[in-house]
């Protein structure tokens, strides 16, 4: 395994690491995957698959409304979209005409047991933010390791028993491993903060946008004959 690879797989078991946190604070289930086939498969035979749907709003704009985990929200269209049992989760396109070297911007929505933060000691910013009508938790987190930037914004909506927890990534190559020198090399690393900045904007949007929904109602058993 080379340089490359070696840092690329150290970069997903760090976000896997992540993920298995927040999974873990919602009570420990596997999430459920739906590949672009359709078949969905789980390790949980107990995991039920969320409810959820989608609505395209305008050509720029889609609504996405999850009755079994009591949420909506509205997201940039052109974003890819993957359901799990616990959430959601978006791939953000990158503009592959700029000079820049951001190699992935992503966003997860996730219901979770507990709002707590995943243990990190690189926090950059920590306050509490009124968006809409619903106040959040937010910590931003930014760092550079072995020649690749992130940066990390997470806002934190407790609600009854459960907690909304709200994320967004980015990942950029350093432009000069890339061979970028004088002027390119400046334009790369303005594009790559543009960029992210950008993308962080529209997450913050997404995250205004939130607002519950009433989950599906069960029957009262005590109002119901035996079936003969």
């Amino acid at each position: 395994m080379n340089k490359k690879s070696k840092i690329v797989s150290s970069i997903l078991i760090v976000v896997a690491i992540i993920v298995v946190i927040i999974i873990a604070k919602s009570g420990g289930s596997t999430p459920n995957v739906t590949d672009n086939s359709g078949t969905s498969t789980t390790t949980d035979s107990d995991v039920i698959p969320a409810v959820s749907e989608t609505t395209k709003l305008s050509g720029s704009l889609s609504e996405y409304h999850n009755a079994e985990l009591g949420f909506a929200l509205k997201y940039p269209s052109e974003w890819e979209k993957n359901d799990s049992n616990a959430g959601v989760t978006f791939i953000m396109p990158i503009d592959k005409t700029q000079v820049s070297t951001v190699d992935t911007l992503s966003v997860a929505v996730q219901v979770v047991g507990t709002c707590t933060f995943p243990p990190v000691v690189t926090i950059k910013d920590r306050s509490t933010v009124k968006l809409g009508d619903n106040t959040f938790n937010m910590i931003s987190m930014s760092n550079t390791v072995q020649g690749y930037s992130y940066f990390n914004r997470m806002y934190a909506l407790a609600h009854g028993d459960v907690c909304y927890m709200f994320s967004f990534a980015s990942i950029s190559s350093n432009p000069a491993t890339k061979g970028f020198t004088g002027s390119n090399l400046t334009q790369a690393q303005n594009n790559n903060k543009a960029i992210t900045n950008t993308a962080d904007s529209a997450f913050t949007d997404m995250v205004k946008s939130f607002n519950f929904v009433a989950g599906p109602q069960g029957q009262d058993e005590t109002t119901v004959p035996p079936i003969k």
